[in-house]
């Protein structure tokens, strides 16, 4: 069984869970800049993340990237324009971290609108498929020699942007699931191995009480 303190940490990360922000990998491709990525994005509070690859060898990195992710979700494609479509339709924002003359300082933006944030690949940057995705481009104004950041600090210098404009709004005191989406994550995070087991023989998952235990003395058979 789960602790109380464990479980109540579940609890409140999934209650700071921002299912309106988001980022996209656009071929992002070494598994360190991957897994930092992810990473940063598990501590802002995004629930998922997009990962595009064209490539079979970047599909297998981000793969693996995938399969060591606990806390958030990461949904592979092939396409980043199908995606770009679906964060539209949700009614997202979609910024391209792209040094351009259209581009604006990433901390003029408002983020605590719905945003999806799109990061390209690490030598090209984003693909020709991203950029006529975007509805701003957003870069990080330097002033020293160097051109470009690495991605993965890039995208962390973006993402807690976004997350201080959104602490200051409040955003974080709002829990953004349904009730029963709520509940069946935080069993799923609770006991990630009895919920996989229990999906696949076609039951409901058990009430947990405050405490993560189960309520009604467990599981029936």
């Amino acid at each position: 069984m789960v602790s109380p303190e464990r479980f109540r940490k579940i609890r409140e990360l999934l209650e700071k869970r921002q299912t309106d922000l988001t980022l996209v990998m656009d071929n992002v491709n070494k598994a360190h800049n991957l897994a930092a990525i992810i990473r940063s994005c598990d501590a802002v509070g995004i629930h998922r993340v997009h990962a595009i690859s064209y490539r079979s060898s970047i599909r297998t990195r981000q793969n693996t990237a995938a399969g060591a992710s606990r806390w958030l979700k990461v949904g592979l494609s092939e396409s980043i324009a199908p995606v770009g479509e679906k964060l539209r339709a949700a009614g997202m924002q979609i910024l391209v971290a792209h040094h351009c003359p259209e581009a604006v300082d990433f901390r003029s933006i408002d983020y605590t609108r719905p945003t999806a944030i799109v990061m390209g690949e690490e030598l090209t940057g984003p693909s020709r498929e991203a950029l006529d995705l975007g509805d701003n481009f957003i870069y990080i104004p330097m002033a020293g020699m160097v051109e470009s950041l690495n991605v993965s600090v890039a995208a962390a210098l973006i993402l807690f942007e976004a997350q201080r404009q959104r602490q200051a709004a409040g955003l974080y005191d709002t829990r953004h699931f349904s009730d029963a989406e709520f509940e069946r994550l935080l069993f799923e995070y609770t006991y990630p191995r009895l919920a996989a087991v229990l999906r696949e023989r076609g039951k409901p998952y058990p009430k947990l009480d405050e405490n993560g235990a189960f309520e009604n003395d467990g599981i029936t058979e």
